[in-house]
């Protein structure tokens, strides 16, 4: 875990977030600000910064992201969701720790906006 990183500080309970699954290496929560009626992320509790920086020996921990992202997505009633990676600050990454967006609840046009 990285000591200043915002989401390693949700893993460890020292912020609070509306979690709405977690297990030995996964968390999800809803998003503070959502773009979409229903708008959680799905987040490794190993910290990897972002997309680029998994390597082959992670290759089972980003399948468990999509697979849970696309589970809990159905739980929530979205099954037509849109599962969404950011990698690196001119990609959209604030945060510089893995994660994927879960975006449902509406008609999800592209390009976004």
């Amino acid at each position: 875990m990285s000591e200043d990183c915002l989401f390693c500080k949700i893993i460890k309970g020292e912020i609070t977030a509306q979690k709405i699954y977690e297990d030995d290496q996964l968390l999800a929560f809803w998003d503070i600000s959502p773009q979409a009626p229903k708008h959680f992320l799905v987040i490794p509790k190993k910290h990897v910064n972002g997309p680029g920086d998994l390597s082959a020996a992670d290759d089972g921990i980003i399948g468990a992201l999509v697979r849970r992202g696309a589970e809990l997505g159905a739980e929530q009633g979205i099954t037509d969701c849109r599962l969404v990676m950011n990698n690196g600050a001119a990609a959209g990454q604030t945060v510089f720790h893995l994660h994927m967006h879960v975006l449902g609840g509406r008609t999800l046009t592209w390009p976004p906006g």
